[in-house]
């Protein structure tokens, strides 16, 4: 289940899952964090169990009834056991958005996102020459919806 990690960035915990799903530069964290810390349209909530915080996800919740999926981490030694799998579908069931959206320029993120649904597209290199990908699901309506 997912709990809500915004009283508690800048805590160690949240720093160092935090800091696997920035980019590497100086200040990122920093950046990362007063951004959650400061804008109440950003949500940042953890998958904990027996009191070890395992993954985090963040997110903004756009007025179109779209997530969109700022950052999303596992600890190293936890990856590869559904955490993050399971964040994303906790973040379906509860928020029911349109869409869930994530930007990535890792190969690796892409193909979990693919592995999960997601439809993957290339937006091109960075200035830095990196290809980004543009991670896009769509929820289908159910007939109560309709």
């Amino acid at each position: 289940m997912l709990i809500d990690l915004k009283q508690r960035v800048g805590t160690a915990e949240v720093d160092e899952l935090l800091s696997y799903a920035v980019i590497d530069e100086p200040d990122a964290l920093w950046r990362a964090s007063a951004e959650y810390s400061k804008h109440a349209a950003l949500q940042l909530c953890g998958w904990e169990e027996e009191g070890l915080l395992l993954g985090l996800v963040g997110f903004e919740e756009t007025e179109d009834g779209s997530l969109d999926i700022r950052h999303i981490a596992v600890l190293p030694e936890n990856r590869g056991k559904g955490y993050a799998r399971g964040m994303i579908l906790e973040l379906l069931t509860a928020r029911q958005p349109r869409y869930l959206l994530a930007e990535t320029e890792d190969e690796i993120a892409a193909d979990f996102y693919r592995a999960l649904g997601f439809m993957v597209y290339s937006l091109g290199e960075n200035p830095a020459g990196i290809e980004m990908f543009r991670c896009v699901y769509e929820v289908e309506e159910t007939e109560d919806e309709e």
